[in-house]
């Protein structure tokens, strides 16, 4: 998967199954749906079931078009997730003939406005892992108040790749030209991969950095980077792990807007403390672009899409983040531990499983 972990301890052994009693997904909304409107909010449980599945299924059962529904975000096929979809109101009384063993609905609402993707603060996610011995369960929960404190590089995680891990490959092919994607969604969806694929390998980089910075000392340093003696001091000084460069773009954290570092002292005391995080580029015409050392990191990774990138729009996305509201329990008799937490939406919680266990062949 081309990621790098950046802890260091030896691995955790396991056993993790996505199914709805071990994985279950809620979704946070964004907001608080207002009580009236011409559209229906549903707060929906389903299970063993991609989102478009159930779509399509409510579909067939209210005559609603797939493409008139809202949904803040896609959601796994595997485990149990929790979610809110809109539809037309008018259409309301066609769901008493909704019968499926692996959708319920669990609670009504309405508002004004379509629910639209993005709209959402993140997902709380539960997960138990079997086959847990004692020691590794004392082990994971000094790992979870490491993560806790320190947060972990949001990779994207191997469901972007699909079952493969391959998919990147074909969205580069469609760019290069030497492969035609006629579905306009399967395009997208491919290009993205690659992007993904792109940020990935970047953030890799980066925690290597990171990790290059915690081991030596200044003077090996700057034989290794040939930075500036003072930039290699305050990056060296810096509390956090993941190592801000001078030029990175950065984020207000959660919520906020994209600046460029420049004032490397400063920023990186607020991303110690949670205000800001560092943001890595899916390549784009639209995407802003860091400046200066963290410049010439970012281009390692984005000059060989520089030909295309008027065919990508381009984003920001957060480097590192932090999970909130952890929780554990470890059930000795059973060998089973459990932990529940969240994360900002876009965000991958078998990524964070796996840098808790560095076990990567979960899927």
């Amino acid at each position: 998967m081309n990621r790098l972990f950046y802890l260091n301890h030896s691995a955790v052994y396991a056993h993790f199954t996505k199914n709805s009693k071990d994985f279950v997904v809620t979704e946070i909304p964004l907001y608080e749906f207002s009580g009236e409107g011409e559209h229906l909010i549903l707060k929906i449980r389903k299970k063993d079931l991609t989102t478009w599945g159930m779509l399509s299924h409510l579909s067939e059962v209210t005559g609603v078009k797939v493409r008139d529904f809202g949904y803040a975000g896609l959601k796994d096929k595997d485990g149990m997730t929790i979610q809110h979809v809109s539809m037309p109101k008018k259409f309301e009384a066609s769901l008493e003939k909704l019968n499926h063993q692996n959708i319920k609905i669990l609670e009504k609402n309405y508002h004004n406005n379509k629910l639209k993707t993005g709209h959402l603060k993140g997902n709380r996610f539960f997960i138990r892992l079997k086959k847990v011995n004692p020691t590794d369960a004392q082990k994971l929960k000094e790992i979870i108040k490491t993560i806790k404190k320190e947060g972990f590089p949001n990779y994207f995680g191997y469901q972007r790749f699909g079952r493969e891990g391959d998919n990147y490959d074909r969205g580069r092919d469609i760019l290069e030209g030497t492969v035609k994607e006629r579905n306009k969604k399967m395009r997208n969806f491919f290009i993205s991969a690659y992007q993904s694929h792109l940020f990935n390998l970047w953030l890799s980089k980066r925690v290597e950095i990171s990790k290059l910075f915690a081991s030596f000392n200044e003077e090996e340093l700057f034989n290794l980077f040939n930075f500036p003696k003072e930039i290699i001091k305050k990056v060296k000084s810096q509390p956090a792990f993941f190592k801000m460069l001078p030029g990175d773009v950065l984020h207000h954290y959660p919520h906020g807007r994209i600046f460029i570092c420049e004032n490397l002292e400063e920023e990186a005391e607020r991303f110690t403390e949670k205000g800001t995080t560092i943001t890595g580029v899916l390549p784009g015409a639209k995407a802003t672009c860091a400046t200066g050392i963290a410049s010439s990191f970012e281009k390692d990774f984005t000059k060989e899409c520089e030909p295309y990138l008027s065919k990508m729009q381009g984003t920001r996305r957060f480097a590192w983040i932090w999970a909130e509201n952890i929780e554990s329990h470890y059930k000795e008799d059973e060998a089973q531990f459990e932990f529940s937490f969240t994360l900002p939406k876009g965000s991958y919680a078998t990524v964070l499983l796996e840098e808790l266990t560095h076990i990567t062949n979960f899927n």
